[in-house]
């Protein structure tokens, strides 16, 4: 059972509804023992939790202590974390196996760093139209000199979702 966090944009972007889908739907066909992690139950995660129910996946939910009043559907597992938006990020990235990004903003770029200083292996969809597309311009490989994990750019979602069940796992110690 591999655990996947999924970050992804809080706020609706035009076309990425349809790439999240498509990124679920090519995971529960290559992992179908795999578990989505997400940071809740809005925007686009919204429709991360929607497609991994409707595909059979188990999906588990940090909620920040912001967002706690959230109704989340039957058989997701909250964990409410009972800190704020970046602190919950932390619980999820570490939980996870593998960390895709799907685009996003500002939070869903601290994800994809978090996911790096923790050495997970980290998948980024590219031509997304939000503002994470402009992290392979700034980093092409790599964050930092540590070189600690080559972040994968990928442009098609079910790329994406294959690469991520591939990935090994593990942290790498001593990195953040």
């Amino acid at each position: 059972m591999k655990q996947i966090a999924v970050a992804i944009h809080s706020e609706y972007v035009p076309g990425l509804a349809e790439k999240a889908r498509r990124f679920v739907e090519a995971l529960a066909r290559r992992c179908p023992d795999s578990v989505v992690l997400v940071g809740g139950y809005w925007g686009h995660m919204k429709d991360v939790v929607d497609a991994a129910l409707a595909v059979g996946l188990k999906v588990v939910a940090f909620i920040p202590m912001e967002r706690e009043e959230v109704r989340l559907p039957s058989g997701v597992i909250a964990v409410r974390t009972g800190c704020e938006y970046r602190c919950r990020s932390v619980f999820m990235i570490r939980s996870a196996d593998a960390v895709v990004v799907l685009g996003g903003g500002v939070g869903t770029a601290i994800e994809a760093f978090m996911a790096y200083a923790m050495g997970k292996p980290l998948f980024v969809l590219v031509h997304t139209g939000t503002p994470t597309d402009k992290l392979k311009e700034a980093y092409p490989e790599y964050f930092d000199t540590r070189n600690a994990v080559r972040v994968v750019y990928l442009s098609d979602p079910e790329e994406v979702a294959a690469r991520a069940c591939a990935a090994e796992a593990g942290a790498i110690k001593g990195f953040g």
